[in-house]
């Protein structure tokens, strides 16, 4: 397996991640979307699960290595590993993201920036390790962790519908720095609030020389999920993530972005195209 993707932005060198994978039930996944229409594009398995990617990017900036997102993590017990349906152990690292790191040619140690889209467990388990001794600890010890204040307070009191998703080992002792808004975080990374799936939700753009990307995280998972009204049954306010949709789309087809997918098990990006009356992909990032 491809543990790592390399292509260029401009004048940044930018690299996908993998770092495992996990297998959501495929209804979920898709909301109101009829099964018969999504498992056309994503087959299910006898579990009615589909395979999801837990990508990542890593940007090699001037400022430093920057990683977006972090994946699942190793903190997690073998009952949780079933019931989603995980693999991410590392075969040297703690988890296969360590690994990915490696296979472009660099260590843990090495990142100087953690920006995190929001506080999920499949999103932000990496931002901790458990070590030999049940202890937990910082992934990226010389990083400054990145995420809007308000997903950090969504995170921090949770309710019977969220308190599944946000697991205080991924971010209870992480050293937050808080954005409140949209920000450019290091000159062309640009933090870029796209709420619904939680309210504080963001996207990450990088830009250089005239070119752009788009980390969408979940706004839009997989390219399946490109059609406006294909929008996971996890979502929250998936009205607004509706509208989050339509404004993002309007600027990556005017602009020319590459869309860049998390959890997309096959193609990791592609540019936003016109299919009928609604949107497709074309010039595919696939992995591997």
């Amino acid at each position: 397996m491809t543990l790592a993707r390399t292509f260029q932005i401009g004048g940044l060198r930018c690299h996908t991640l993998e770092g495992g994978l996990q297998r959501l039930d495929g209804g979920a996944m898709f909301g109101i979307v009829p099964r018969t229409l999504w498992m056309k594009r994503v087959p299910p398995d006898e579990l009615n699960r589909i395979p999801l990617a837990m990508r990542c990017l890593l940007v090699e900036h001037p400022d430093g290595l920057v990683l977006i997102d972090t994946a699942l993590g190793n903190k997690e017990e073998a009952r949780f590993l079933d019931i989603y349906g995980v693999e991410n152990q590392g075969l040297e690292g703690a988890t296969q993201l360590e690994d990915a790191l490696a296979s472009v040619g660099f260590l843990p140690t090495d990142i100087r920036w953690v920006i995190n889209t929001h506080l999920h467990f499949d999103h932000a388990g990496g931002n901790t390790f458990r070590d030999p001794d049940g202890g937990v600890a910082l992934t990226f010890p010389r990083a400054r962790y990145v995420v809007q204040k308000g997903e950090l307070d969504f995170a921090s009191h949770t309710n019977e519908r969220t308190a599944a998703s946000y697991l205080a080992p991924n971010f209870a002792t992480v050293p937050f720095t808080l954005l409140d808004g949209e920000a450019e975080v290091l000159p062309g990374l640009r933090c870029m609030p796209t709420p619904g799936h939680v309210p504080y939700h963001q996207s990450i753009l990088v830009e250089s020389g005239g070119e752009r990307a788009c980390f969408l995280a979940d706004l839009v998972p997989t390219s399946a999920h490109l059609p406006l009204p294909w929008i996971m049954g996890y979502d929250l306010e998936p009205l607004v993530t509706l509208e989050s949709k339509r404004r993002l789309y309007a600027r990556a087809e005017r602009e020319g972005w590459l869309l860049l997918f998390e959890h997309d098990p096959v193609v990791a990006g592609g540019r936003l195209g016109r299919d009928g009356k609604g949107f497709g992909l074309v010039d595919p990032l696939n992995v591997g």
